[in-house]
């Protein structure tokens, strides 16, 4: 095992890369995709969630966005740290420069993790374009990753 607080370090910040690239990828992609509609995000029911439990109340409307943001870089954050440190060990992680990593993601989170904590519907109630969206939007994220380790390995 290698040292681990420099990959941690750097798994930060591909993690934050990787959801500013992604970010940026949605807010592009949204309207071709179809995906303007109303209603909380996931990122967002979750915030709520997190604010009811710490404060009893959920979040203002004034801060959802920014609480969804908030949950969204958090998540991008552990999974910038997971990517990195598996990979110093595990190089196969990387596979397509990170897009199974980040498809693997969509898999998990979208249609495991969100439908089964309520957070959104379960895949077969789901809009193809959504998927096509979901998918594609996570194989950015990691692929954004992996571009961020690399450019990071090259850094230090």
């Amino acid at each position: 095992m290698t040292d681990l607080f420099p990959l941690v370090l750097l798994g930060v910040a591909a993690g934050l890369i990787a959801s500013a690239v992604m970010e940026a990828f949605q807010a592009l992609a949204a309207t071709p995709f179809g995906q303007t509609g109303g209603g909380d995000s996931a990122t967002v029911k979750l915030a709520d969630r997190i604010s009811i439990a710490l404060t009893g109340t959920p979040v203002t409307q004034k801060r959802r966005a920014r609480a969804g943001q908030v949950v969204h870089y958090v998540t991008g954050i552990a999974l910038g740290i997971v990517y990195v440190v598996a990979a110093a060990d595990w190089p196969t992680i990387t596979l397509w420069f990170g897009v199974a990593y980040g498809i693997g993601v969509a898999i998990v989170l979208d249609y495991i993790v969100v439908p089964a904590l309520g957070l959104g519907p379960p895949a077969w109630k789901t809009p193809p374009a959504t998927h096509a969206y979901g998918l594609l939007s996570h194989a950015v994220f990691g692929a954004a990753l992996q571009a961020a380790r690399e450019i990071g390995f090259l850094l230090f």
